[in-house]
């Protein structure tokens, strides 16, 4: 099962979302677009994104409209993950709403709705926050629109931005379901439901919407770098408003959605100070003078699973890079490496070319000798079989030890275990890229193979043979989790 709670990733039946953008700040992704027609309503809009944060503790913006510096709206993930919206009319702000709320669960996805008439009477009645299908309420700051403000959503000839304040501040992580409504104030009801079973807020199809002339969809079909119908930004609401792709390519779009809510690295988890996580929480790079290890978002008690990816650099001493991969617990302190970790772990070295054990601050090294851990450019695989309590280690495509480490007897002190990745020499650098399906490993596509379910998008082939015959590991989202989880 999740680590957390995923009450926004819906896996039963109904609609299902199959793509969704992902956004590398680093990179200064971003999607740009200017409306040319006259808006149905200056008054009346509505946004709504589902959106899956990568960096937290940092400005990220959804939405810019610009018209100088003196008229705009901004709709923005704070410094301190609060979300913000704010209308500047004539040099003056003419909307404040900034919540008590924090977003800084990086697992999940959230909804997003914004709803405004500023034709209304009464004040608090003019902007409207959903978060989840539920209004929000609580704010730090709240100040209202006056009356027959203009919203700055859908102007003509105003800039839109998606993903960045035009030249700063770009959003890091993935984004689904963009829809803009122009001239209506709608309620979360017209974009998503709860579903009767569990409860989760799910996506719901919104293609009978009726979106007003500078309203759009976007709904990322598309791979395209066009600023066109072939285009990721394309507008698919029946409307024209294309959005330009700026600095994103086709590897940037995923099948990592609301519906299908694929493992990401978790950057809350354990990685140490001096580490950087980005393309979507898919990578990660270590700094000289420190050890970690980062285990993903999702961890599991039953089922079978399957990770790969790549080290991209590694600092070698020696003649050995120092890189450790494999299995864990979650109990541990950030900064550590696995071999000195407080945890229950297993893992591969390259620096003794063993697989080795440890719990308890105890190690028993040796558990399977002469294995040929990763060295700088090395692709890894990691075969989790939670059904038959064995755990399995790839290079390259082959799968390394085919007869499986057992973990019967030292189960997880959690109850769950997740893929690991570390280093263990803090006078290197180290950089490992990984795929949990999403369909890329260190900036080049990976899409030979989907698991026996049809989900995930990987390099390496899922189903391997081992000395119990052959085994189909699936990628870790929430769609198999429901029924194999």
């Amino acid at each position: 099962m999740s680590i957390i709670i995923p009450a926004n990733s819906a896996v039963g039946g109904g609609y299902d979302v199959d793509n969704s953008v992902r956004f590398n700040g680093a990179s200064s992704d971003d999607l740009t677009g200017t409306p040319s027609g006259t808006p149905t309503s200056r008054y009346k809009g509505t946004l709504s994104v589902w959106l899956k944060r990568s960096a937290i503790d940092e400005e990220d913006f959804i939405f810019y409209g610009l018209e100088g510096s003196a008229n705009r709206m901004k709709i923005t993930f704070k410094s301190d993950n609060k979300l913000q919206i704010n209308t500047i009319q004539a040099g003056s702000n003419n909307l404040v709403y900034e919540t008590n709320r924090l977003f800084r669960d990086v697992s999940a996805w959230y909804h997003i709705v914004i709803a405004i008439d500023t034709t209304l009477g009464t004040a608090g009645d003019r902007c409207r926050l959903y978060v989840n299908g539920v209004e929000e309420t609580s704010f730090s700051t709240e100040t209202d629109f006056s009356q027959n403000a203009i919203t700055f959503m859908s102007e003509t000839n105003i800039p839109v931005y998606i993903g960045s304040q035009s030249t700063g501040n770009y959003y890091d992580g993935y984004m689904a379901e963009y829809v803009l409504i122009d001239g209506q104030q709608l309620a979360p009801t017209s974009f998503g439901e709860f579903d009767e079973d569990s409860g989760i807020w799910k996506p719901i199809d919104v293609s009978g919407l009726t979106f007003g002339t500078n309203g759009f969809y976007l709904e990322f079909k598309q791979s395209g770098t066009g600023t066109n119908a072939s285009g990721m930004g394309a507008d698919t609401s029946g409307n024209t408003n294309h959005f330009a792709v700026n600095n994103l390519t086709a590897i940037d779009q995923t099948t990592d959605t609301p519906t299908n809510n694929f493992a990401t690295l978790n950057p809350l988890g354990m990685p140490s100070t001096n580490t950087t996580f980005s393309e979507g929480n898919l990578t990660v790079n270590v700094a000289s003078g420190s050890s970690f290890w980062s285990v993903p978002t999702i961890g599991v008690s039953s089922g079978k699973w399957y990770v790969e990816g790549k080290l991209v650099t590694g600092t070698a001493s020696s003649g050995v890079t120092y890189s450790d991969y494999g299995f864990a617990d979650r109990s541990d302190s950030a900064g550590q490496a696995l071999y000195s970790s407080s945890a229950r772990v297993f893992w591969l070295s390259a620096w003794d070319s063993k697989i080795n054990y440890r719990t308890g601050g105890s190690t028993t090294a040796g558990l399977q000798t002469g294995k040929t851990g990763l060295s700088q450019g090395d692709f890894f695989q990691l075969y989790l079989d939670m059904d038959n309590e064995l755990m399995y280690w790839g290079r390259n495509g082959s799968v390394t030890n085919t007869t499986g480490i057992s973990f019967n007897g030292k189960e997880s002190l959690t109850g769950e275990y997740f893929f690991a990745f570390g280093d263990q020499f803090t006078n290197g650098t180290y950089k490992y890229s990984t795929n949990f399906g999403q369909g890329s490993i260190d900036g080049s596509a990976a899409a030979n193979y989907n698991d026996a379910n049809g989900f995930g998008n990987f390099k390496y082939n899922p189903t391997v043979t081992t000395d119990e015959g052959s085994k189909d590991f699936l990628a870790l989202c929430t769609k198999n989790l429901a029924e194999y989880g």
